[in-house]
C-alpha cells in the first residue's frame, strides 16, 4: 500500500489551504497515494477549529478519504481536545508512533 503521512505543524492559513489540504485531497482523488493521513501537530489544531475555510477544506478532504489524526499532548496543552473530539478527529499519542514512522522509512512530508 502506498501510504503518505503529512505532518502538519504550520498554522499559516495559506500554506494549510494550498499545500496540506490541496495536496492531501488531490492525492486521493488522483490516485497518487492509496492512503493519506494528516497528523495535526501543535498550532494547526487551533487553526482547524477557528478557521471556517480550513475546517471546510478538511471536511472535503475527509469526504474523499483523507484521514486526520491529532497529537493528544498538543490537544491537551492547547485546550483543543473537546473540539477535535466533536469533529470526530482521532486524537492519539503521536510521539512514539511518529518516531517509528521515521525510523521505518515511511513516506512523510512535514509542513
Amino acid at each position: 500500500m502506498r501510504h503518505l503521512y503529512i505532518l502538519w505543524t504550520n498554522a499559516d492559513p495559506i500554506t494549510s489551504e494550498n499545500m496540506v489540504m490541496m495536496y492531501a485531497t488531490n492525492s486521493i482523488k488522483n490516485d497518487w497515494w492509496d492512503k493519506v493521513t494528516v497528523i495535526i501537530w501543535g498550532a494547526p489544531q487551533k487553526l482547524l477549529i477557528e478557521n471556517e475555510v480550513i475546517r471546510t477544506k478538511c471536511e472535503l478532504a475527509r469526504h474523499v478519504g483523507v484521514e486526520f489524526s491529532a497529537c493528544q499532548a498538543c490537544a491537551i496543552n492547547l485546550g483543543t481536545l473537546d473540539k477535535l473530539n466533536e469533529m470526530s478527529i482521532e486524537v492519539i499519542k503521536w510521539g512514539q508512533k511518529l518516531t517509528e514512522l521515521i525510523q521505518n522509512g515511511e513516506h512523510l512530508i512535514t509542513v
